[in-house]
């Protein structure tokens, strides 16, 4: 058995720290079938959209013609990743990216007072979370990150029009993980999972992202 220093789940949870996108149908999962009205098994039935809770986009996302979840491998998901936490600050300005080390490839995730505050863990959607700016989003690119993410529900600031940082970031084939919690994640070096679900021709999925120190 692989021993780590430390596991971190940085998933929401689901129907209870989840909140769901305004406009977008709400999270729900009931029961199709139950034990306790007589059916030989408990079987959930679950609505939502691909970008419910931490979820990852693929640049098919807002590219016609971009790349889905399913054009990607197993890799791509497993990758060295680095916390970056940023303090006060919104957007998130580009020195935050530059002064860090970033692993050939991997992943950057930054941590902000969207999760130091509680605030993306609370079940309540907030349309003045701490976002990326653009300038950062291509501080990004240009360190060869194959994936960002962010503590927020969304890349881009909340209203932004024509979404520019998804637009900086998918273009340059990076895939983006949203509404991750980094509370108790220490910034950093540690190794990112965040695997998709396995569907055809799908923008978006949900998963359960864990990091390992």
């Amino acid at each position: 058995m692989i021993e780590y220093e430390a596991i971190y789940d940085i998933s929401i949870l689901l129907g209870v720290e989840s909140a769901g996108w305004p406009g977008d149908p709400a999270y729900s999962r009931r029961l199709h079938a139950s034990i306790a009205a007589g059916d030989v098994a408990d079987v959930s039935l679950l609505t939502m959209t691909a970008h419910t809770g931490t979820h990852v986009d693929a640049p098919g996302h807002f590219l016609p013609g971009g790349r889905k979840l399913d054009d990607y491998g197993p890799a791509d998901f497993v990758l060295p990743a680095v916390v970056i936490e940023v303090a006060k600050e919104k957007p998130i300005p580009r020195e935050a990216v530059d002064t860090a080390d970033v692993p050939p490839g991997g992943a950057i995730l930054f941590k902000t007072s969207n999760s130091t505050t509680g605030r993306i863990a609370a079940g309540a959607f907030f349309a003045d979370g701490v976002a990326l700016s653009t300038a950062a989003a291509e501080a990004c690119v240009e360190r060869g990150a194959g994936l960002v993410g962010i503590d927020y529900y969304t890349a881009d600031a909340c209203g932004a029009k024509g979404f520019p940082v998804h637009h900086v970031l998918m273009r340059a084939g990076v895939l983006i993980l949203e509404t991750i919690n980094l509370r108790d994640v220490p910034p950093g070096a540690c190794t990112l999972i965040c695997l998709p679900l396995r569907m055809a021709g799908a923008e978006g999925s949900p998963v359960r992202a864990v990091l390992l120190r």
